[in-house]
């Protein structure tokens, strides 16, 4: 009789053995379809064939083979094996992390369909259309919604004597209601009027880029051509290298020879990127270059394009270069030989939650550890301390590209005092005069300018001014964000949104009032100060949709845009030609996270936001905004004194015992008592110092210490280099499941997050 081990998109520790019935052909990699429990069934991948019979219990046989060919590579599956292992996570999260949806599913995946929306072929003119205003002048939800799919298809740009829409672009209906705010109740009564109709749309096609046109790869200067001859010989010698080279030096220019070098010999290319709206930018660069060699693969993609991206990793004509975000690192290849990590530094190859907490970073090295003739390059202007350590240590190569493209020179970064200016009743809203001033000046040149604020939505709270009363989450313990274009209060833990307050619930006062700017509350300033400015917003709200974050991109590239407000995703690596001035509205926010890692975080994304200003022969200016404008880690931005920072940094790191000179283990518990979870967090950490002494602290509350009413603690493990990590994990685990043997303790959580960001 032959057995196989499954593993089961659960999550629970190992793997299940079934049956293979007589006559039925099975595969490790293969997909099969198997019952579990008294009633459920799960798909599932076969780990191991044997023929030895478990004791102790009846075997169920497999319910059907579901491929004709392994679906997951060996190669993958011990890439499986080592998160699981190394993040103490079950191997089904794993799998449920890896696969797309659609391969999970027994009835397989559909190809998906988009509803968007266009004009009527009879208000496809410019004179039909002063027509259709006219009609709906007194309907104003239809006139509103109308103008502004006017404004995101470009029918706003009509030609009045062609009559026809200059470069006319696609818009969704989702996109459509996320930007008017309309209802589908609006957009049905334009539909009856037949002045707009909806079409579905196939999403998830693969790429289908054209040729392949080495011939369009420009040459190296000689900076990037000393750079990219270092990448080569450090190659020869290690498995990681990592290229240190400031902003605006033309690294990606570097990567693409190194891309091209890795085809030539037949080699496969992953190349990684933190965030989904980078490779909107970076497709369209590559896509150029490699045409139809080059598929993209992230989570905003439909599941079914995923799926088909999958199938063809594992065909016999796959792409040979992917771009992609964290996910894509579970992509099968054939023969991967190059693994570029760009903005290796970014805390967004860190997976929080769910299950597996992995860090794409560490599994792309992994992935290339297994795989003989893998080589990985991290590139980034701003290295992270870990990443610089083990390059000045010896472990990972070292490049350093130390001055800009053409030579351009860096940004000049001035500091202003915020505090000063607030106590001198200087500042209007969030901005200083001289912000004002430049941002002004820069539109009236037609040039472009950037304002970053690391926060979303309208207002951080809103207080009541008589008695201080301030909303929070029913299900979590944090402060509500007002977003005011939604008018809804929103949670940013757990989604729960709550109406906006006429007046307090306690006193009954209706002064209440807003704390603090987000980046929907600075662009409604700034349209107060610019009326003339073409802005637009970037952040979660505005880019929900795979369509609005090429959009936004695409728009400002062109010029359509002038002023972009945004977080954190603006400041990754996006190019634009024309920007001259960067704002960085409030530096204090990330200054003051308490965090041992809130300097070196700051650091890297003010000098990644501020390398958005100046290209082309012209160099930009950046407003960095702070009440604490006498820290050394805001000299250190404006000096770009990476090295310097890297010295503070590593002091304080060896003298306070963290990483890189020690590996640091969160536990995490949660029971929805919370007397419950502290009784428990303390017996799991008495029980842990008995193995581990003094390298065991807490438990305490975190800064967010209920979750969707989930009350939580927090034990940390300090742990020496060179500790026995399989040990550890053998003895964490074995606490966790003699924890969770004591009834008291039947609905708790608990879940570890290794190495945290």
């Amino acid at each position: 009789m032959t057995y196989v081990d499954v593993i089961l998109p659960v999550p629970l520790k190992g793997l299940f053995t079934y049956a293979v019935p007589a006559g039925v052909s099975v595969q490790t990699g293969m997909r099969v379809l198997v019952g579990f429990g008294r009633s459920k069934r799960y798909v599932g991948i076969v780990a191991r064939e044997h023929d030895v019979k478990p004791d102790g219990y009846q075997v169920k046989p497999i319910q059907q083979v579901l491929d004709e060919q392994p679906m997951v590579t060996a190669e993958q599956l011990l890439l499986w094996q080592w998160i699981s292992d190394y993040y103490l996570s079950p191997i089904g999260d794993v799998f449920k992390a890896a696969l797309p949806g659609g391969l999970k599913a027994e009835d397989g995946y559909r190809p998906k369909t988009e509803t968007y929306i266009r004009l009527t072929q009879q208000y496809r003119n410019a004179t039909a259309l002063h027509v259709a205003l006219n009609v709906l002048a007194r309907a104003k939800k239809q006139l509103e919604a109308f103008t502004c799919y006017l404004e995101l298809s470009h029918w706003d740009l009509v030609d009045e004597q062609q009559g026809v829409a200059v470069q006319e672009q696609e818009v969704t209906k989702e996109e459509l209601m996320n930007a008017s705010q309309a209802s589908s109740e609006t957009l049905r009564q334009l539909e009856k009027r037949q002045i707009l109709e909806t079409y579905e749309v196939e999403v998830g096609r693969l790429n289908h880029g054209g040729e392949y046109r080495p011939d369009l790869v420009k040459p190296l200067s000689v900076a990037q051509q000393d750079a990219y001859n270092a990448i080569l010989m450090s190659m020869m010698k290690k498995k990681v290298t990592l290229l240190h080279g400031v902003t605006g030096s033309g690294k990606t220019e570097i990567y693409i020879h190194l891309i091209l070098q890795a085809l030539e010999k037949k080699q496969q290319v992953l190349y990684l990127l933190p965030e989904i709206a980078l490779t909107v930018q970076m497709m369209q660069r590559l896509q150029r270059i490699f045409g139809n060699r080059l598929g993209i693969y992230h989570s905003r993609y439909s599941d079914a394009e995923r799926v088909e991206i999958w199938q063809k990793q594992l065909s016999q004509n796959p792409y040979d270069v992917i771009l992609g975000a964290r996910s894509a690192v579970f992509l099968p290849f054939q023969r991967l030989g190059l693994i570029i990590v760009d903005e290796e530094h970014e805390t967004s190859y860190k997976q929080q939650d769910p299950s597996p907490r992995y860090h794409a970073r560490s599994v792309a090295i992994m992935l290339a550890s297994r795989i003989q003739d893998t080589r990985v390059l991290l590139g980034t202007a701003t290295p992270s301390i870990e990443s610089y350590h083990n390059a000045k240590t010896g472990k990972y190569g070292l490049v350093e590209l130390k001055e800009r493209y053409k030579g351009v020179e860096l940004p000049e970064i001035q500091v202003v005092d915020t505090a000063d200016l607030q106590r001198r009743k200087m500042m209007a809203g969030a901005f200083s005069p001289l912000l004002i001033t430049r941002v002004r000046e820069a539109v009236e040149r037609g040039e472009q300018a950037i304002l970053f604020q690391n926060r979303r939505g309208f207002a951080p709270q809103i207080e009541c001014h008589q008695c201080g009363w301030v909303p929070t989450c029913q299900h979590c313990d944090v402060k509500l964000t007002l977003h005011r274009q939604m008018q809804q209060l929103t949670c940013h833990y757990c989604g729960s949104t709550y109406s906006v307050p006429i007046e307090c619930p306690c006193c009954g006062s209706t002064d209440l009032r807003t704390h603090g700017y987000g980046t929907e509350k600075i662009e409604e300033q700034v349209r107060e100060v610019l009326p003339e400015a073409r802005i637009a917003r970037m952040d979660l709200d505005t880019t929900r949709t795979r369509n609005a974050y090429e959009r936004i991109i695409t728009d400002f590239g062109a010029g359509r845009t002038n002023i972009l407000i945004g977080t954190q995703m603006i400041s990754k690596g996006l190019d634009f030609d024309n920007v001259s001035v960067v704002g960085i509205v409030n530096a204090d926010s990330m200054l003051n996270m308490p965090d041992f890692r809130a300097y070196e975080h700051s650091f890297m994304m003010m000098s990644q936001v501020a390398g958005r200003a100046g290209r082309k022969n012209k160099r930009g200016l950046v407003i960095l905004q702070t009440k604490q404008k006498d820290l050394p880690v805001v000299r250190q931005v404006v000096h770009n004194d990476y090295t310097a920072l890297y010295k503070d940094q590593i002091t304080e790191r060896q003298m306070f015992r963290y990483p890189p000179f020690c590996r640091l283990i969160y536990v995490f518990l949660n029971h929805r008592q919370d007397g419950m979870v502290q009784q428990a967090a303390t017996e799991m950490g008495t029980m842990l110092r008995q193995w581990f002494g003094g390298r065991v602290l807490g438990p305490d509350k975190p800064s967010v210490a209920k979750v969707k009413q989930q009350n939580i603690r927090k034990l940390v493990l300090k742990l020496e280099l060179g500790i026995d990590m399989k040990k550890v994990r053998e003895y964490l685990l074995l606490a966790q499941q003699q924890i969770l043997a004591d009834r008291r303790f039947s609905s708790l959580q608990v879940y570890y997050d290794v190495d945290p960001l």
